[in-house]
């Protein structure tokens, strides 16, 4: 069979301790995971289940040091939301919370940058979210880290630095919905596969970020995020 044209090679991000590359196939977003976060963008967070949105595949900016993205267009309020993302090895339909850690392969640090204005104009109409949250580079991903070697993470530090200044401030005990309860509601809507990415929910803090900003964001025993904001395309 042959194609129209050369089809997109895959995002590739790289493993800790391995020479092999995780494909990515989707990125699956969950809003609101953190109640200080949902209490800042004016919503109760005891009052609503998970929701997820998405972003493309290739909005992912993988790499093992530093990295860098330009300024998107369209916005004039471009923010910065850091967390944790969990990698799947397998997945499928209806996956029970006990069972949700089986087809996890392994964890990383994400930013969800997010055109915020955008976002928030299209809240308030009720339209979706994709101008807001979908773009290109909208996805920084630090290297893949094995549950062989870090196990599963539920505690630890999550934070964002903007210019060595501490803007964000969390710990993965304070996410609403746990690791495994993601991946199982998720799996009620979706069928998972190997190669998905879930990024699991920010802390409060978030905030706009200009050209020239240097954002260094961490995760307690992974390895740090290191992206620089170039001035836009």
């Amino acid at each position: 069979m042959t194609t129209l044209f050369e089809p997109q090679a895959p995002t590739l991000v790289p493993v800790v301790g391995h020479t092999e590359m995780f494909p990515v196939r989707r990125v699956y977003c969950v809003g609101r995971n953190y109640a200080a976060h949902a209490r800042e963008m004016g919503k109760d967070p005891d009052k609503e289940p998970p929701f997820f949105f998405m972003k493309p595949a290739d909005g992912v900016v993988p790499g093992t040091g530093p990295l860098s993205v330009h300024y998107p267009p369209g916005t004039n309020n471009y923010q910065h939301e850091i967390e944790l993302v969990i990698a799947l090895s397998s997945g499928g339909r209806n996956i029970a919370v006990a069972d949700a850690t089986k087809h996890i392969y392994g964890y990383a640090v994400g930013l969800d940058m997010t055109r915020r204005d955008l976002q928030l104009a299209a809240r308030d109409l009720g339209r979706p979210w994709d101008f807001g949250k979908s773009f290109d580079q909208s996805a920084p991903l630090g290297p893949i880290h094995p549950v062989s070697g870090i196990g599963h993470p539920s505690t630890g530090a999550v934070t964002l630095h903007v210019n060595d200044q501490l803007k964000q401030q969390g710990d993965l005990a304070d996410l609403i919905w746990s690791i495994p309860e993601i991946v199982s509601f998720l799996s009620e809507y979706y069928t998972l596969a190997a190669g998905d990415l879930i990024f699991t929910g920010t802390p409060a803090g978030v905030g706009p970020v200009v050209a020239g900003d240097r954002l260094v964001g961490r995760v307690a025993g992974l390895a740090d995020l290191d992206v620089t904001i170039l001035p836009a395309l």
